[in-house]
């Protein structure tokens, strides 16, 4: 009976069920096989409903959705421009930071692409540059900003992390803070990338000019309080990560409706529908997995899978080593979302055995997922560049390559230099 029942839930996952019954079939056949009551499956439902940092992910989601809707995007790349375009490169510095800062507001790697393509591919090749880098850097851009707060996977990272309970406890403030810096390391690392690609000044710069820095500032005048709003209030101990949410989805609604009038109160509707369907969806996900969860908790899988491996790997370096490959893989094949609540579970007392600190692990986790999103040759990224774009994928390859590898450059000092996400975590716990 329960190896029919295995062979059924393969079977349905070859077929291309939905990943949520695919897990969820999978968590019923181990509690049945167990001879646990299935009533426990509604429990851990139940249980997700009552944490109080979920009400962040709606929240949080619908305001990136908002803004996704409005003309942000032409705003962000504006004020970037403004600020930085007269720079060496200046102009692929603002779609680095353009696209992390709007990655982050909205959490979404393809919305990025699909926002900002149409405004930073013209401008780029417009500028000298070649159309294979401009179409590197959009690609590769558009999934910059997952270390970045609000971003929405952080929050769920830190979401399934702590109902594990294993390592030394954390706070969703320690992931926002620790991403920070490996985040700027990226942007650093690209930057410095496309300085040397274009060094002799073959690109020209686009002259400073006090009155594009005003009028790009007056243009975005209701969405720069945002950062603020956020960041001053979680760092600053006046909001929780939920309260925070909650003040930022009534700005940017507030902004975005009532200010700028960019989203009538007619679509209004819609863009909830739209941003509580893919809420909807994670929380589905994300529920089901917390059932698996508890199931490979009680069959002590997770501890079994951290004895194989220190049978056979002894060092620290080399975990993380074939940690990364692993996670470069399935970043490439799953969603963030899936790949968080069903890797997880299994990875983090895995790490913990290790010495790896769970804030640690998470933003190990997420540069790889953020790096998967156009590793060839399935990464989501290619795919949807190459549908925007209107370009052959093979091309898209060949131009996301090098900003790979630059990335992964980054993501090798961010995995073994842990004081680079750790240590302000410490010092800003350690300030009065």
């Amino acid at each position: 009976m329960i190896t029919l029942g295995v062979v059924i839930v393969i079977a349905l996952a070859l077929l291309g069920a939905p990943l949520f019954a695919v897990v969820l079939g999978g968590a019923m056949l181990g509690f049945y096989s167990n001879e646990i009551d299935l009533a426990v499956v509604a429990i851990e439902l139940y249980r997700l409903s009552d944490t109080p940092l979920l009400v962040a992910l709606p929240l949080f989601t619908f305001s990136g959705y908002l803004l996704s809707e409005s003309n942000t995007s032409k705003r962000l790349v504006d004020l970037m421009q403004a600020l930085v375009g007269w720079m060496p490169s200046g102009l692929a510095l603002v779609g680095f930071v353009a696209c992390a800062v709007f990655t982050a507001l909205t959490g979404a790697s393809g919305v990025t692409i699909v926002a900002l393509g149409a405004l930073l591919l013209p401008a780029l090749t417009n500028s000298g540059y070649s159309e294979k880098f401009s179409l590197g850097l959009v690609t590769a851009s558009g999934s910059l900003g997952l270390l970045l707060v609000p971003s929405v996977p952080l929050i769920l990272y830190g979401i399934v992390a702590q109902q594990l309970d294993v390592g030394e406890p954390f706070t969703i403030q320690d992931l926002f803070i620790a991403g920070v810096l490996p985040a700027l390391l990226m942007i650093v690392l690209l930057t410095l990338y496309s300085l040397w690609l274009h060094r002799g000044g073959v690109i020209p710069r686009i002259p400073f000019s006090w009155g594009n820095l005003r009028s790009a500032l007056w243009a975005a005048r209701w969405e720069l309080p945002l950062p603020i709003v956020v960041l001053g209030g979680i760092y600053g101990g006046l909001f929780a990560v939920s309260e925070a949410a909650a003040m930022t989805a009534l700005y940017v609604l507030f902004a975005e409706v009532v200010l700028y009038r960019e989203i009538s109160f007619k679509k209004l509707p819609s863009v909830m529908v739209d941003s509580m369907v893919m809420v909807g969806g994670i929380l589905l996900i994300l529920g089901v997995a917390l059932a698996f969860t508890n199931y490979l908790v009680d069959a002590e899988i997770p501890q079994r899978l951290f004895e194989f491996t220190q049978e056979h790997i002894k060092s620290t370096i080399t975990f993380l080593i074939l940690l990364n490959i692993m996670l470069l893989v399935l970043g490439a094949v799953l969603d963030i979302f899936s790949a968080l609540v069903i890797l997880v579970p299994l990875i983090l007392p895995m790490a913990v055995g290790y010495g790896v600190h769970p804030v640690h692990l998470g933003i190990i986790f997420l540069a790889n997922m953020q790096i998967g999103y156009f590793t060839p040759p399935i990464g989501m990224n290619l795919f949807i560049a190459s549908y925007r774009f209107k370009k052959p994928i093979l091309m898209l390859y060949s131009a996301a390559f090098p900003f790979m590898l630059v990335l992964l450059v980054a993501l090798m000092i961010i995995t073994y230099v842990p004081a680079l996400s750790l240590a302000p975590v410490e010092w800003l716990k350690g300030s009065p």
